[in-house]
Parts: C-alpha cells; sequence; structure tokens
C-alpha cells in the first residue's frame, strides 16, 4: 500500500507531500487542475519514462519519493535483490531527475541502495497496477492480453509457459545448429580436403620426436667434419697422454708432480690434500685420453648416412616452414587438425542427426503448446462467465464476450493468437473489443476485467486514471460500487470527475491549481513580482469540505439543490459500505 508520497519540482509541482490511506482514495478537480501529474509522478518513481518536461520550468531537479507498506513475499524479494530493509513495515523508493543543456538523467534509489531498471521493472509489479481508458492500445495487443489471460489462469498455467519457453529456447537452439550446419557444408568440405592433405603430408613425415631437427643438424656437423674430428682426437690424445716426441705428455707431468708431491709430503703431511688432486687429476687425465682415443677410431666416413641426415633436415625444415615456425609447433598442429579431421568427419552424418533432434524438439515445443492451449481455452471459458458477470451491473446486462484463440507457429509463449471478441449489443455479432467498444464501453470492460483479476493481482495498489470518462447516472454508481468492491481486498487511487465515485471514497483529495508569487521580492522582467502557477492538494477530511467539492463536481457551484445532492451522495454511500460490511 501507498502510504506516502513527497514530490519536488515535477511539472506545476513546486513542493507537494500526501499520505494516502487504506481502501478508496480519490482525487478530484477541475479538468487540467493537476490530478494526472500526480499520477505520474507516481509512474516515474517506479521506472516509468520520463522527458525534461516533468521538471518544473526554472529548476534543473525532479525528486518523487514513495513510502510504501512492505509484506513477507516483498521483504524476501528485496532480500534477494541485496536491499536492506529500513523496517519492517515500510519500503522508501525515491527517483531524482536531472536535466543539463545536453541530456536528462536520472538515478532511482530503494532504501537508499541504487538500482538500475530492472529491479524498478520487478519492485513496480509487486506494488503498484495503473489502469487507463488509454489502455485502448493494449488490449488489441495479442501479446498483452495473452498475459492477462495467463494470469488468471494462475500457477499452473504459469508453469505450462515456463516449460514452453525452456522447450523453445531447446528447439531454437537446434534449429540453428542445423542451419549453422547447413550453410557451413560447402566451408566444411573445403576445410575437409584441406585437413585431409595436411594429416596426410604431417603422417608421411612421421613426425615424434620435438628435438629431431637438432639432433639431426648436430649428426650432420659430424658427418661433414669425420677427418678433422679424427685428427683433433688423435692431437688431444697425444697432448694428454702420449706423444711422438721428446716433449712431455700432460699425464707425465702429472706423474712427475706426483712424484715430487709424495716426497713433500714425508717432510709435511699438511700437503696431503694436494697431492690427492693430483692423483685426481692423473686419472682423470688418463680417462679422458682413453675415451677420445675411442671415439677417434670409432670415426668413419658414411656418405650414405650424410645424405640420408641431410634429407631429412630438408624435409623437417620444410615442415616447419608450413606448420611450425618450430618441430615443437608443427608436431602440436598435427595433433590438433587430426581431432578436427576426426570432427568434421564424423559431421558427414550430423545433417541428418541434426534434422532428427530439431524434430525431436519441435515435436516437445508443439506438445507443450497444445496443453497450454487446452489450459488457454478451458481458462478463455472461464473468464468469459466472470466478465460478462462483473460487466451486468455495470450497465452492459446483454453484452457477449468472448476469448478467442486461434493457432500461430509456436512462440516462446505458446502458439496462441489471442483476441478479446465483444459485442454491446444484442444482435450484433462478436468483434475485437478494440474495434467495437466506445469510450465508456472501454472504461467499463477495464474496470470489469480488473474486478475479475482481484485475487489474482499480486500489486497492493490499483491506479484507476478516470477510468469513469463517458459514462453518467446508473453506469457511474456501477463504476463507483465496482471500485469500493475492489478496495476491499486492495488499495485504490482513482482520479475521477463523477460525484457519485468520489462519494464512495474513503479518502477524498481536491486537486486544483494556484497563482502564488515566487521568491521574496524577486522581480519579472517588467518589474512585476512574478507569479507562478502550482498544484495544490486539499486531504477533504471533513464533512463540509467534501459536501462543498461534491457539490461542485455535480452542480458547479454551492447551490443549495447541489448541496442537498452532495449530502445524499454521501448518505448513499455511506450506506453502500455498511451493506458491504453487514
Amino acid at each position: 500500500m501507498l502510504l506516502c508520497l513527497r514530490i519536488e519540482n515535477f511539472a506545476l509541482i513546486d513542493q507537494l507531500e500526501l499520505d494516502f490511506g487504506a481502501g478508496l482514495n480519490v482525487l478530484t478537480g477541475e479538468t487540467g487542475a493537476g490530478k494526472s501529474i500526480i499520477l505520474d509522478a507516481i509512474d516515474a518513481v517506479l521506472g516509468g519514462k520520463v522527458s525534461s518536461r516533468v521538471i518544473r520550468t526554472g529548476t534543473s531537479r525532479a525528486m518523487v519519493e514513495a513510502t510504501f507498506t512492505t509484506n513477507p513475499p516483498l521483504a524476501a524479494w528485496l532480500t534477494e535483490q541485496e536491499i536492506d530493509l529500513i523496517d519492517d513495515n515500510s519500503v522508501v523508493i525515491s527517483r531524482e531527475i536531472t536535466v543539463s543543456t545536453s541530456n536528462i538523467r536520472s538515478r532511482s534509489r530503494v532504501n537508499g541502495v541504487l538500482v538500475n531498471r530492472q529491479i524498478m521493472g520487478g519492485l513496480r509489479d509487486r506494488l503498484v497496477e495503473i489502469t487507463a481508458q488509454g489502455q485502448t492500445v493494449q488490449v488489441g495487443q495479442s501479446a498483452q492480453v495473452r498475459d492477462w489471460l495467463d494470469m488468471y489462469g494462475g500457477d499452473t498455467l504459469i508453469q505450462q509457459r515456463q516449460h514452453i519457453g525452456t522447450a523453445f529456447s531447446a528447439y531454437q537452439q537446434a534449429h540453428t545448429n542445423l542451419e549453422k550446419r547447413r550453410t557451413s557444408e560447402r566451408e566444411r568440405l573445403q576445410q575437409l580436403d584441406l585437413l585431409t592433405y595436411q594429416v596426410q603430408e604431417l603422417s608421411t613425415a612421421n613426425l615424434s620426436d620435438p628435438q629431431e631437427l637438432e639432433q639431426l643438424q648436430q649428426e650432420r656437423e659430424r658427418l661433414n667434419h669425420v677427418v678433422d674430428l679424427q685428427q683433433m682426437s688423435y692431437k688431444v690424445y697425444q697432448a694428454l697422454y702420449q706423444t711422438e716426441d721428446e716433449t712431455l705428455a700432460v699425464s707425465d707431468l702429472l706423474g712427475d708432480s706426483e712424484a715430487t708431491l709424495n716426497d713433500m709430503v714425508e717432510y709435511d703431511g699438511q700437503l696431503q690434500p694436494l697431492l690427492d688432486l693430483v692423483r685426481d687429476a692423473q686419472t682423470a687425465i688418463t680417462e679422458v685420453a682413453r675415451q677420445i682415443n675411442t671415439y677417434g677410431e670409432s670415426l668413419e666416413a658414411d656418405p650414405q648416412r650424410l645424405e640420408e641426415v641431410e634429407e631429412r633436415i630438408r624435409e623437417l625444415k620444410q615442415i616447419c616452414r608450413k606448420y611450425g615456425p618450430s618441430l615443437t609447433e608443427a608436431i602440436a598442429y598435427s595433433e590438433k587438425i587430426q581431432a578436427e579431421l576426426a570432427v568434421l568427419n564424423d559431421s558427414e552424418q550430423s545433417i541428418e542427426s541434426l534434422e532428427q533432434q530439431e524434430k525431436v524438439c519441435f515435436d516437445k515445443l508443439t506438445q507443450s503448446c497444445q496443453k497450454l492451449t487446452q489450459l488457454r481455452q478451458k481458462t478463455g471459458a472461464t473468464l468469459e462467465s466472470r466478465l460478462i458477470a462483473e460487466l451486468k451491473p455495470l450497465a452492459m446486462e446483454k453484452v457477449k464476450f468472448q476469448v478467442e484463440i486461434l493457432p500461430i507457429v509456436p512462440t516462446s509463449a505458446g502458439a496462441d493468437k489471442i483476441t478479446f471478441m465483444f459485442s454491446p449489443n444484442p444482435g450484433e455479432p462478436l468483434q475485437p473489443l478494440t474495434e467495437i467498444a466506445s469510450g465508456g464501453e472501454m472504461s467499463r470492460f477495464l474496470l470489469a476485467l480488473k474486478a475479475c483479476f482481484n485475487q489474482a493481482d499480486a500489486a497492493a495498489t490499483l491506479v484507476f486514471d478516470e477510468i469513469d470518462v463517458g459514462v453518467s447516472g446508473r453506469v457511474a454508481q456501477a463504476i463507483a460500487e465496482k471500485l469500493h468492491q475492489l478496495s476491499q481486498h486492495h488499495q485504490v487511487l482513482c482520479v475521477t470527475h463523477q460525484p457519485l465515485v468520489a462519494a464512495m471514497a474513503d479518502k477524498h483529495f481536491r486537486v486544483d491549481k494556484q497563482t502564488v508569487t515566487q521568491g521574496k521580492g524577486k522581480k519579472s522582467n517588467n518589474g512585476s513580482s512574478e507569479q507562478r502557477t502550482v498544484v495544490r492538494v486539499t486531504n477533504l477530511d471533513d464533512l463540509t469540505t467534501r459536501r462543498e467539492e461534491l457539490a461542485q463536481l455535480a452542480g458547479g457551484k454551492s447551490a443549495s439543490d447541489a448541496i442537498a445532492f452532495a449530502e445524499s451522495l454521501l448518505t448513499q454511500a455511506a450506506n453502500h459500505r455498511q451493506g458491504q460490511r453487514s
């Protein structure tokens, strides 16, 4: 329920604070007095579209703040959105709108937390629903009518729609996969040819060791320098172990050094470590000499092996240029394209499997849609009888109404086009509601529709903007009673010109325009004090002022007959409320 609405610099409102109550809250006033501005402010604070025109002339910032009561489901939803509760009873929503020379900006907060448009949309659905005669466009939209019918059908129907949403997503994905596969067939065949050639070439190359190229290059160097290596090996062997002239080899020198150190150790034991080092060196030199001699003797020229190595090196370098740049990367690429080739080969049969998969998904979607259609037909029949019953007290005793359900291509919301068919007069055929209903008939239809949704509506506050335009007399009284009926389960805010409706209010506000002098000592361009138009709202909380307002609505002036009529309306409304309570 909307507890309080605070408005600053919004359209013609400079500052305004309204405290609403439970039951039926009515706003009255002359045409153009600013009643709809208040409803526009409610719409704006709940995330509705705004333009720079909503900011009061001469200012750059507008602000609307609304305080609502909470309930356990709303509190749980706010907690899910990570919005802290101020207390257990209320939630405060504010929207600040600023304008500059280039653009308009707005920021919405819930309990002081900045929120985005998506959260505001979810909050709006849980708090307020606005109904106006201008909703004729919505009534003509199949999607909106479908949503109304599904909401009237309750959880079973909504859950079936959710099943369809899942089935439709699965079908769309299967269809997309199939179309993608079909359109890429030429590319697949081209890729298949390319990868087949590459895999064959890489397989023929027999790649296995990432170090093979480096090892072959080393082997080539060795085969190209066999003679040099033999000569150098023998030279090293002579230098280390055995010379052909009188020059002493390294091993001989170390032997002499070892003998000398051995004599020295007999006199000074501290030299023993040095002696050990020389002995170790002697052993190492001897081993090196042996191995280098064996290496040199094992070397021999092998022209055939050299040619084989050269050929393999050329082959591997060619592979690296095409698939490398290194042999490691070429091997990795080979493994990768083998896997890709396996997938492409498997895809030769994938069109048939994808077609089958698409058919299975479509069949599931169709079956779900058929079940939803059956539920809608059953719900439509219930709504037809219920709505006709709600319309009869609104001076539409002979009305005919039908929920027309026609098949369409399956969508995420089912396979039905839903239209409200209407005939207000006997003998006239059913036609789409938006094509045949007058303004007054549309007002009554919307009100009756809302009465049908009385128990299903999640919103605690229902707003009606001049829903009674175009009606009078007995019909206006019926509308007043219907609004009062709704107010037993919801808070109702209603903008009206009908004294019969206003008399039924639990709380009555009069809206009017006043001219005030803005700013102490402030002068206009011509030197006079600046006059500004503002909207003012008066809470008619006493019988006298309320009676006078009803008299104004009924007779245009507070004449005695108009006052008497207003008193009769108030008495009649009190009797109706008393009858409802009893």
